[in-house]
């Protein structure tokens, strides 16, 4: 029954509901700025816990909770929307407005939920603090030293993944996900991830028209992931999806995650597709700053890798579309507006972790690349 005359002291409420969500909105903004404060209190404190419960209770569920929330969510405010119209048609802008304050309050909780549950984390210190990986001083050289490693990795663990693995069903390559997640953290503290996991998307359809490999659900804590994209993608993926559970909002952190626990898995599959996935990224990078290194480099993939590359870019060529363009201009600004800068192009910027990460490891390589770049002048 819809209310021809909201009382006062109901609409009062609601006007007083709506100034301290904001008052409480306004202080996590305020604390945003302080990303010590959010890593010792937030990240490591409140975080664990809340994630813990999540965990608990959604990753236990065969199907993906957070989607069926968002269809759910959808559906009430469509409905709300189409109320508000009713009641604007028919000039009652008196209940328009206090069914416009429930609209607002809505979203308020849903920022704040989201903030609290999740999404402080892209406020904290970066992860290269957290693992050592802040030296990222590195030449042109060098990364073209590492982007031939890379290639020369996805070139032998191609024809290492055999028709069988390729094939394995999708809740093997979840598992072996898992798996590398869990090892990936015992290796390095910093990873810790309580009870990980992965699920396929009920979007998954629109996942593909979007260019969406995966997306975190910050609501429910559940990975979510598209089901139907190239096998190459699925490995590394779920460990990005993964990555997000942990705590690490920024994309190139969870891109990072992705590869270090490709490459430290036993897996070929999943070796392979880290490698595949960090090989495409520096040659991006490359393309954009040299592109005659970019095109000799290019050459140096084996048959098998352009192939794959082939398939890969056929697949989601196949599904551009008006929804792609928009949703990615929406995740940019939404990037911009949560502590990367670089939009859509942070993504790309998980190379200065891994070329530390190799710094780290091999430092050689870059003994070797330094005095090559010095005989060139």
């Amino acid at each position: 029954m819809i209310l021809s005359n909201p009382p006062k002291h109901l609409v009062k409420r609601r006007l007083l509901l709506v100034a301290g969500l904001g008052v409480l909105l306004l202080m996590m903004a305020t604390a945003a700025n302080f990303p010590n404060f959010i890593e010792h209190y937030y990240s490591r404190g409140i975080y664990p816990v809340v994630v813990y419960v999540l965990h608990a209770i959604f990753n236990a569920l065969p199907i993906s909770i957070g989607d069926v929330f968002y269809l759910v969510l959808i559906g009430g405010l469509l409905y709300t929307l189409a109320k508000l119209i009713k009641l604007g048609i028919r000039k009652n802008f008196r209940l328009m407005g206090y069914f416009a304050l429930k609209i607002v309050m809505t979203v308020q909780i849903l920022i704040a939920v989201f903030y609290l549950f999740w999404g402080l984390n892209y406020f904290r210190p970066p992860i290269a603090q957290s693992v050592g990986l802040q030296d990222t001083t590195y030449t042109l050289t060098d990364v073209k030293t590492i982007t031939r490693l890379l290639i020369d990795s996805a070139n032998s663990y191609a024809v290492q993944v055999t028709p069988a693995n390729r094939n394995q069903p999708n809740k093997l390559i979840y598992l072996q996900a898992k798996k590398a997640i869990i090892q990936l953290a015992k290796n390095e503290p910093a990873y810790r991830n309580d009870k990980p996991a992965v699920k396929p998307s009920l979007f998954t359809p629109l996942l593909n028209y979007m260019n969406t490999l995966g997306y975190y659900n910050p609501f429910t804590g559940e990975a979510q992931m598209n089901y139907q994209m190239p096998v190459i993608n699925k490995p590394v993926t779920c460990a990005h999806e993964m990555g997000h559970q942990m705590g690490y909002g920024r994309e190139d952190e969870a891109n990072f995650i992705g590869f270090a626990a490709g490459v430290q898995s036993s897996n070929r599959l999943f070796k392979y597709s880290a490698y595949y996935m960090a090989m495409l990224e520096f040659m991006h990078y490359l393309r954009r700053r040299d592109t005659i290194a970019h095109h000799e480099l290019r050459r140096r993939l084996s048959v098998t890798v352009r192939q794959e590359v082939k398939i890969d870019s056929a697949y989601w060529t196949g599904y551009e579309s008006r929804i792609g363009v928009i949703s990615s201009l929406f995740y940019d600004q939404f990037l911009k507006a949560n502590n990367q800068p670089a939009g859509l192009f942070t993504y790309n910027r998980m190379i200065r972790l891994t070329m530390a990460y190799y710094k780290s490891r091999q430092p050689v390589l870059f003994q070797k690349s330094a005095k090559k770049a010095g005989n060139s002048l």
